[in-house]
Formats: C-alpha cells, sequence, structure tokens
C-alpha cells in the first residue's frame, strides 16, 4: 500500500538529514503542511529548535495577488515559517525522491475570528467560536475557495488533501482547553455546534424553521445533557431532544452547505492545478459531525473529489461508507497516528494497515514523521518494509 507521512516544513527547513530520514521510512510521499492552523508543536530531531509555535493560523508561503484589496485573506506566517517555507520544504523532499502533496487547513482559523468576529459560528447561547468560521456566509465561501485553490496548487505538487473543508463546531484543542467538565456526547456536540448567525437563521427559514424558536428549542434540549444525562445515542438523541423533524431539517441545511461547498473547493482546485493532480479530503461518513474530519456524504464527495483520508486510529469502521461508492481509482487513504505519545500505536501499524485494506484502504496517512520519536519512526519503517514484502 502506498504510504504518505505527514510533515510541516519546519520539521524540514533548517535540517539537511530530514528528506533523507523521511525517505529511508518507506514512504513515497510526504503530506506537507501549506495553510495550517496556530500549533505548538515538537522538533525532536531538529539541530536548530526543539520547540515551534506558530502563533496564528497562516499560509506557508507568500500569498497571490488575488487578496489585494480583500477583507477576508491568509496571513502569512512569522518567523516560524518565514518566506517560502513551503516551497523551500517541497524542494528538498522532492530531491530525495519523495512526492510532495500539500496539506491545507481551510475552516480552523482563530485569527480569523479574532479579527472578523462576525464570520465566526454562533451557538444557541449567542456564544462565538472565533476558531470556526461559518461556511454558510457567503464572503467566507469565497475566502475558502480560493485558499483552498491557492494552497493546494504550489509548485511541485502532485496533489492536494484538504482539511476542515465544512463544518467546525464546539470540539476543539484550543489553547489551555477547559470544556471536558461535562460529557456532551454527539448529540450535545452537534446542539452546540448549530450556528445562529446570520446566513444560518435565514437557511433555517428555507427549511421551514423560526430560528428564534429553534434557538429556544437548542438550548431547552441541551438542559439535561448539562445535568449530566448520559444517554447519547448519536443522532437519534438528537431527534429525541430536539424533536424529529426539526432535527432533520437542520441536518439537511447543514448537509447542503457542506456539500456545495466541498463541491465547490474541489472545483476550484482542479481549474487551477495541472492534469493528473490528485484532490482529497479529510472526511468522515457521519454527515452531522464536525471537525477537522468533517461529516460528508460519501457518495456526493466520491462524486467530486479523488479520494478521502479517513481517521483510523480508533477502528477501521469509518472506511466501509465510502467503500461502497469507491470507483476504480477512488483513494481511500486510511490515517494512523504513529505518535505513541498522542495516542498512537506505530508498533501494530502492519495490522491495523491489513484490517484497514480489509474495509478497502487503498493506500494510508501517517501522522506525523516530524512529531514522532525515533522509536516510534523505528516502529514504522519495520511496519512499512513489512507490508512491502507482502
Amino acid at each position: 500500500m502506498k504510504a504518505s507521512a505527514f510533515v510541516y516544513p519546519w520539521d524540514v527547513n533548517g535540517d539537511p538529514r530530514a528528506p533523507a530520514r523521511l525517505a529511508g521510512l518507506g514512504v513515497g510521499q510526504v503530506t506537507l503542511a501549506s495553510a495550517y492552523h496556530s500549533t505548538r508543536t515538537l522538533t525532536p530531531r531538529h539541530p536548530r529548535h526543539r520547540i515551534v509555535t506558530a502563533e496564528y493560523a497562516a499560509v506557508l508561503y507568500p500569498p497571490g495577488e488575488r487578496w489585494a484589496g480583500r477583507g477576508l485573506r491568509p496571513y502569512p506566517a512569522g518567523r516560524w515559517a518565514p518566506g517560502d517555507a513551503h516551497g523551500e520544504a517541497a524542494r528538498a523532499l522532492a530531491a530525495a525522491g519523495l512526492q510532495v502533496h500539500t496539506w491545507v487547513v481551510l475552516a480552523h482559523n482563530s485569527r480569523l475570528g479574532a479579527e472578523h468576529p462576525d464570520t465566526s459560528v454562533v451557538n444557541a447561547h449567542g456564544d462565538r467560536y472565533p476558531w470556526a468560521p461559518c461556511i454558510a456566509q457567503p464572503a467566507t465561501r469565497a475566502y475558502l475557495v480560493d485558499l483552498a485553490a491557492e494552497a493546494a496548487v504550489r509548485p511541485g505538487a502532485r496533489g492536494t488533501e484538504l482539511e476542515s473543508l465544512g463544518w467546525y463546531g464546539l470540539q476543539h484543542l484550543h489553547a489551555h482547553d477547559k470544556i471536558a467538565g461535562v460529557g456532551l456526547g454527539e448529540a450535545g456536540q452537534y446542539l452546540m455546534s448549530l450556528c445562529f448567525c446570520p446566513s444560518c437563521r435565514a437557511g433555517y427559514r428555507e427549511q421551514g424553521l423560526d430560528p428564534d424558536e429553534l434557538a429556544v428549542s437548542v438550548r431547552d434540549a441541551l438542559e439535561p445533557l448539562w445535568r449530566g444525562a448520559a444517554d447519547d445515542e448519536g443522532w437519534p438523541t438528537v431527534g429525541k431532544l430536539l424533536g424529529e423533524e426539526t432535527a432533520a431539517r437542520t441536518r439537511a441545511w447543514r448537509e447542503a452547505t457542506a456539500g456545495t461547498l466541498q463541491e465547490e473547493a474541489v472545483a476550484a482546485v482542479r481549474a487551477a492545478a495541472p492534469a493528473g493532480f490528485q484532490v482529497l479530503v479529510h472526511a468522515d461518513p457521519v454527515s452531522y459531525r464536525c471537525g477537522a474530519n468533517v461529516g460528508v456524504d460519501p457518495a456526493r464527495v466520491l462524486a467530486a473529489a479523488d479520494g478521502v483520508v479517513v481517521p483510523c486510529t480508533g477502528g477501521t469502521a469509518l472506511l466501509a461508507p465510502f467503500a461502497e461508492h469507491a470507483r476504480e481509482r477512488t483513494v481511500l487513504a486510511a490515517n494512523f497516528t504513529v505518535v505513541s505519545g498522542m495516542g498512537g500505536s506505530p508498533g501494530t501499524l502492519a495490522a491495523d494497515a491489513a484490517r484497514a485494506r480489509a474495509q478497502g484502504a487503498t493506500e494510508l496517512r501517517l501522522y506525523h514523521a516530524g512529531l514522532a520519536s525515533d522509536p516510534d519512526l523505528a516502529a514504522v519503517r519495520a511496519a512499512l518494509s513489512a507490508l512491502s514484502a507482502h
């Protein structure tokens, strides 16, 4: 199975040994960040630093002229990735024989929400989520589509992986996160992620819902969860708490909004890219879920994109709904965390990959080669060697 390892430019730039080290893992490809959210990362092997702090969501290359005069535009990175950091790393990786694909984070941007608060998701209580741009707003959608096209199609890239191309909600690894005191479950996460900005309120009206009444219903539905109710069966619980018809109409609005954005963004990337450029979406087949792996309709997303990257660290069951709609050249990439300290299991990668293949996976994604320890990388190297022998 073809394997690709996720990396950041700062894992490579300034470390002349990094490209050969990555190639030596047995991967044929790297998925290199070109637009990324704020983060603090460890670089355990870099000769110049051990911690990199990306202070805000940024593009890791100089943004183009298309953004001149626009209110919503990407921010160039600061000292953690100066200049064309992505281009510098891509050239070094390609020289080591690795195929480079871009890694583009879209609807996850705290600085955008801080500087343009009206762009953010607003929950039923009126709280804004500055990390979560509302994908229903026309200006935000235009920004995301153009960002996808520019950040995806970087010089030398053979493909892209689009992350957060859909709804982002409450669940977020924010700085010093302290929201786990009440277990909301999937139902509570959905209810707390419903947006009530002007664009979403208009969308609810199109579905025959009164947005003010809906907000009251959502707040009422959440009350049992604030008191510690443990009943959570996912979508059936949403229907029970909110009412089946109301729940279905909110979901219809959100699915249509996300689906059209995904189609528009993929089309924009294709229009900007050379022939044969591969476009994948980080996705979850449960369409009401939010986050980096956005909830999608498997048939719809695979009709637009060349494939999906599916989270598999907790198990491979999410692959099957995509496999049902896969065509001959559809890419189903099983994404495994290979950093032990982040809950990964690099020692079982070969067995995990075999299970993923049985569920329809055609490729592997390894998160994250720059963050992993030396023993983790040794386990990855052994697993990929074993897989290539079969």
